[in-house]
């Protein structure tokens, strides 16, 4: 029998799977370049002949030379190929259009046909892929998604007004096509049910009930931490310290200790403020801590003190007042980075630092009465037992129609009250609405389904256009797309997408050597991020061309970075908006980024031209390179028996001589050559080894031919290519967007998203519209519960 499309609820702006059927939007097929473009004798039998074969000898002269019957180059051969049939074949050429997209083919060094016959190939395959695809769309088949840690934790906070810490609850989530959501990869076991299941009941207890024993949580500081600077989210005149989100599970005293980060000796008089959301709690005067160097455990010392906490989620600040902004006196020029991996001077005195921050509690504690998750959940209070059931009703029906993503029905609220029934039995009125949310939170409709804008489940307007029909209203359907991008909740775009796309999400895990590094600290790691997450937030929010996440005349700093850029005038924590001028043009866009830089450099001690050089084939190109072979040996620091110190670019050049290395690094190497001004660490340089070390040379000829001279020039060699920047971007989004990889079959309607924001100078909001309003979003094809009989 034939697939049947399946038209879903348009409340998949925020959960794709999980809402009853109800009449979508009529399916219409992709404007194709086969509608829009392709006019005349070439929409024609005769035309397309005759186009057919003028590329047939195209590909001959060109291509046919390594990808023939006998040497199968990449393991494809277009000898014999039928160019009046191509539509029949997209997902071989569909690989073709990929790499002329990106200019990479034919390979560098070999001819390559002039721009204007090279773009027409190009064109031509994809109106010919387009042509046959047009009224034939295949939106993929139904995958069930469950839920991934950062889901979890965002649907919790949107359901119940509760900050949560998924990490500590559920086991790391799989990633492929790279992202953390892809249905494919989120696999349920028994295992992960079970810790659902405990997470369920630890989150219910937060929410609205209360520990009666006591708990501990310890909170400790990055080994690269500084903490010189003031801390966002900490009161105004302190200087460094920690800033945690705890939840305290019940009214009561609870008992806080905080140890010294070992840096050796530091100034006497310091002050510590501990605050509660804001508000002091205590003040200490910074004594009998930083006994030993190295933070040597119970010999170290600790301040402690005991606070009554009222129940919730908080955040608890442990901070210094600040009195390090007066002028220095030291003779010793001090790094920035302060941690336990720099070996101190015993002759200078340091600024104290945090290391450890222990919370422990409840002690005497009770039973809350009042929070922001249980305001939430509440709806009503029963004043007699005869108002219990119906009070319990009301909650929970409330809480199933966020939950579930739709009006709750009889059968849910059966189940529901079955449960709060038990737990009323044994204990009160709130233990029997925490067992019943228990079973909420473990149940697979509500662990079930998919995100796109917010990471999270849809608000009541949302549902209630949804649950009326009105989503399949174009206009309507458009509306809530920009009310979603405007709402702070799509900032999961920003943490969630960004950081994927980006790999800010490896930042953590850089680590650099100390003493090649000594500035590197934590607050530059996580400014490094932050800068990129202001700029592709800028472009969303602005809804700026996504073209300009390459070319910016503008950064985000703050004075940590600022300085590490070596730009005057930056002062406090505060990240600030800078328009980037004539003499900063290498700062502009991605490639002037820290977070860019410190990703793609090796062995925590030097660049890697070839990392960048990835790097941009993927993320900017769309056309990764192939894996590396087994058994690649290692680059020679001197050259063979003269001891000369050999540049970096000099190893590299001796390492790609020998196959199969070198097809691959004559794609990479020159782009990361291009950008060797920039260290490992961001910082710009003009000599490799310091200012008496050997000159960097950034001139180099790119696999099309440009002869580019530094990141400037690449840059904007690169712009040649920012339609496949759109496209890799708009194809990375919708991969995103459905839980699954693009496929080859995908690419027309992607092509026909790509078109029409073009119209509108690509502008964020339009692709993601473009992709909310495509088939592959709105439908799903299943096949025949009777296909497996036949």
């Amino acid at each position: 029998m034939k697939n049947r499309l399946l038209v879903g609820c348009m409340a998949i702006l925020s959960a794709v799977l999980g809402y009853g059927q109800a009449t979508g939007p009529q399916h219409e097929s992709p404007r194709t370049a086969a509608a829009s473009t392709t006019s005349g004798a070439s929409a024609s039998p005769t035309g397309r002949s005759n186009l057919a074969t003028a590329q047939r000898a195209l590909l001959d002269q060109y291509c046919v030379t390594c990808h023939n019957d006998k040497t199968k180059r990449a393991n494809l051969t277009l000898e014999k190929l039928d160019l009046a049939t191509v539509g029949d074949n997209p997902q071989l050429w569909e690989k073709v259009v990929r790499k002329l997209r990106a200019g990479v083919m034919p390979p560098p060094g070999m001819r390559r046909p002039a721009l204007a016959e090279y773009e027409g190939l190009r064109d031509w395959l994809e109106n010919e892929i387009d042509r046959k695809a047009f009224g034939h769309v295949n939106p993929g088949g139904v995958v069930l998604h469950r839920l991934n840690r950062t889901e979890y934790a965002n649907v919790i906070h949107d359901l119940l007004d509760l900050e949560i810490d998924a990490t500590t609850l559920l086991p790391p989530d799989d990633a492929a096509r790279g992202f953390d959501n892809i249905a494919g990869s989120l696999t349920i076991s028994p295992t992960l049910l079970e810790a659902y299941t405990s997470a369920a009941a630890r989150v219910a207890r937060m929410a609205v009930g209360y520990w009666k024993t006591p708990t501990e949580s310890s909170y400790i500081a990055p080994g690269d931490t500084s903490q010189n600077l003031h801390i966002e989210g900490l009161p105004l005149g302190t200087r460094g310290g920690m800033l945690v989100r705890h939840n305290f599970p019940a009214d009561g005293e609870y008992k806080f200790s905080i140890q010294n980060f070992g840096i050796g000796s530091f100034i006497p008089g310091e002050q510590l403020e501990l605050t509660i959301d804001g508000e002091r709690a205590h003040l200490f005067k910074y004594e009998g801590v930083g006994l030993s160097q190295g933070m040597s455990g119970e010999g170290d010392g600790a301040l402690e003190v005991a606070v009554s906490v009222k129940a919730g989620s908080r955040l608890v600040g442990a901070t210094f007042l600040a009195t390090n902004y007066r002028p220095s006196l030291d003779m010793v020029r001090q790094y920035e980075r302060k941690s336990l991996e720099n070996n101190s001077i015993p002759q200078l005195e340091y600024y104290p630092a945090i290391g450890f921050l222990r919370i422990q509690g409840p002690f005497t504690p009770t039973r809350p009465d009042d929070s922001r998750s249980m305001r939430r959940v509440f709806t009503c209070r029963p004043s007699n037992a005869n108002q219990e059931e119906p009070c319990a009703k009301e909650i929970l029906s409330a809480l199933t129609r966020r939950a579930y993503r739709r009006p709750s029905n009889a059968q849910d609220l059966e189940a529901l009250i079955g449960f709060f029934e038990e737990g009323r039995r044994s204990g009160t009125f709130e233990d029997g609405i925490e067992l019943a949310l228990r079973r909420l939170l473990a149940s697979p409709q509500f662990l079930v389904l998919s995100f796109f804008l917010w990471s999270s489940i849809p608000d009541d307007q949302l549902i209630s256009l949804a649950s009326q029909g009105k989503l399949s209203n174009p206009t309507v359907l458009e509306q809530q797309v920009k009310r979603m991008l405007a709402d702070p909740r799509s900032d999961a775009l920003i943490e969630n997408f960004a950081a994927q796309l980006l790999y800010l999400r490896n930042l953590p895990a850089t680590s650099p050597d100390g003493v090649h590094y000594p500035d590197w600290d934590d607050e530059l790691r996580k400014s490094f991020r932050r800068e990129t997450e202001l700029l592709f937030e800028s472009i969303m929010r602005e809804d700026r061309n996504v073209v300009d996440l390459l070319t910016a005349d503008y950064t985000f700093l703050n004075e940590r970075l600022a300085r590490h850029y070596g730009m005057p005038n930056i002062y406090g924590s505060r990240f600030r908006r800078v328009t980037l001028g004539p003499e900063l043009d290498y700062r502009r866009g991605l490639l002037g980024q820290g977070s860019f830089e410190a990703i793609t450099w090796v062995q925590n001690f030097r660049t890697s031209p070839v990392k960048r050089g990835v790097w941009v084939l993927e993320n900017i190109l769309g056309t990764p390179p192939p894996e590396p072979p087994p058994n690649v040996p290692p680059l020679e620091d001197s050259a063979a028996g003269s001891g000369k110190i050999l540049t970096l670019r000099e190893q590299m050049t001796i390492h790609r001589k020998n196959e199969p290395c070198a097809s691959c690094h004559k794609l990479m190497d020159p782009i990361g050559f291009a950008l060797e001004n920039f260290d490992a660490d961001a910082k710009w340089r003009t000599k490799q080894g310091g200012d008496g070390g050997t000159p960097i040379d950034t001139s180099v000829e790119l696999y099309d031919g440009q002869k580019v001279n530094g990141p400037v020039e690449l840059r904007q060699a690169l712009l040649r290519y920012s339609p496949q920047f759109v496209r890799m971007f708009t194809e990375k989004m919708m991969t995103y967007a459905l839980g699954r990889g693009v496929e080859y079959y995908d690419m027309p309607v992607i092509r026909s998203v790509v078109r029409d924001a073009e119209k509108n100078k690509n502008r964020f909001t339009s692709i993601v519209l473009g992709i909310v309003k495509s088939p592959q979003f709105q439908m799903r094809m299943k096949v025949d519960e009777s296909a497996g009989n036949n």
